[in-house]
């Protein structure tokens, strides 16, 4: 792992590099329209006055460090807006972003991000399992932080692994509350002296949801604010590409080190579960066009209690138990059958070939295999 000064040094992308210098002046510089994801942790311009302690009267560890103090909300919001348009400059036209923040911030971040031109999808809100408490007791605990992901515009087709966030959350839709722990013990970075090496450092867990929810592998991530290296450790392990982007020389030691103790996982342990709305719509009536079945060719259900024949339109023609014709897609005839209101077709019906079985949802995976492999030549 190296620390580079720029990216004109090498030709293309820095693809799993931290560079070094000012975030906004290093995205002008690479390509535009290289990154698939952004996922960016900016200051929170938290206005602290003064130090904060515990009853005990020892000193909080809070966010003071110079790159979070601003001279005034207008500096602040100029700022926000040119890292934005440096961020959607670089974009795929499908990308996306993920920008996180507390309540000090991500209200003018999130206007900002609209007036960029990117197009919210979602806001997830971060429930901190184990928060630092409210000492002063003036104010509730602050016990979660917002995060905002838009696309780069209205309309793209950003990646979105339904299918997966769905597993990950044992079969049941993923939702826009996320409760996951706050950096501790093992997990939290240390420097020489034994200090935190990075005040906001965020959990592995919460980037690991980010990039299975959001990307694929080999996707570029870009990390303008990478800190100690959160989100360039979990893109390694999952098989993602990464750009970070950091001016504090000891944060890019810290992530260096880190960087280099990571082990990408196994190619098998990558794969994630594909979500079905991703894959292109194929209609039963392009199976019949390109004579993969015949009009007039019989169609069984699981077990072969129901049969139906196809038809030249792609529509599928039964009987039911009075005689009565039943016309219509393999989903109705399906649904009809059964009494059911609605039925899943491509799995329902089957068609004979060599005295087997086979579901007609093979034809189907045949030519989504061909469509995807003509948009490879494409590009």
């Amino acid at each position: 792992m190296t620390t580079r000064k720029s990216p004109a040094e090498a030709p293309g992308l820095p693809l799993n590099q931290i560079l070094a210098g000012d975030c906004i002046e290093l995205m002008n510089g690479l390509p535009a329209g290289s990154v698939d994801l952004i996922f960016a942790d900016p200051p929170y311009n938290l206005q602290l006055k003064g130090e904060l302690h515990r009853p005990d009267n020892s000193k909080v560890d809070a966010v003071d460090d110079h790159w979070d103090q601003f001279s005034s909300f207008e500096a602040y919001d100029r700022f926000t807006r040119e890292w934005l348009r440096a961020a959607r400059r670089l974009l795929k036209p499908n990308g996306a972003i993920w920008v996180i923040g507390s309540y000090h911030n991500i209200f003018r971040v999130g206007a900002a991000m609209q007036d960029a031109g990117y197009w919210m999808l979602n806001d997830v809100v971060w429930r901190k399992s184990n928060p630092m408490p409210n000492f002063k007791g003036k104010r509730l605990t602050n016990a979660h932080e917002t995060l905002i992901w838009a696309s780069r515009d209205e309309g793209a087709k950003y990646t979105f692994n339904y299918e997966a966030m769905k597993a990950l959350n044992e079969g049941v839709q993923m939702r826009s509350d996320w409760v996951l722990p706050i950096c501790t013990g093992h997990e939290r970075l240390k420097d020489e002296n034994g200090d935190k090496a990075h005040p906001t450092q965020k959990p592995e867990s919460l980037l690991h949801r980010i990039l299975i929810a959001t990307t694929n592998a080999n996707d570029v991530v870009l990390d303008p604010f990478f800190g100690t290296g959160t989100t360039g450790a979990v893109a390694k392990m999952l098989g993602r590409n990464f750009i970070g982007i950091e001016r504090e020389e000891s944060y890019r030691k810290v992530a260096e080190e880190r960087l280099a103790r990571i082990r990408k996982f196994d190619a098998t342990g990558l794969e994630v579960t594909g979500s079905k709305r991703a894959e292109p719509r194929v209609p039963f009536g392009q199976v019949v066009e390109r004579g993969m079945l015949r009009p007039g060719e019989e169609l069984f259900s699981s077990g072969s209690k129901f049969s139906a024949k196809v038809r030249a339109d792609g529509t599928l023609i039964g009987n039911d138990e009075k005689g009565t014709d039943l016309k219509g897609s393999i989903h109705q005839v399906g649904a009809a059958y059964e009494g059911a209101p609605s039925c899943n077709g491509w799995t329902y019906w089957h068609f004979k070939r060599d005295g087997k079985m086979i579901p007609i949802d093979a034809l189907r995976q045949q030519i989504r295999a061909e469509m995807e492999a003509d948009e490879r030549q494409r590009h």
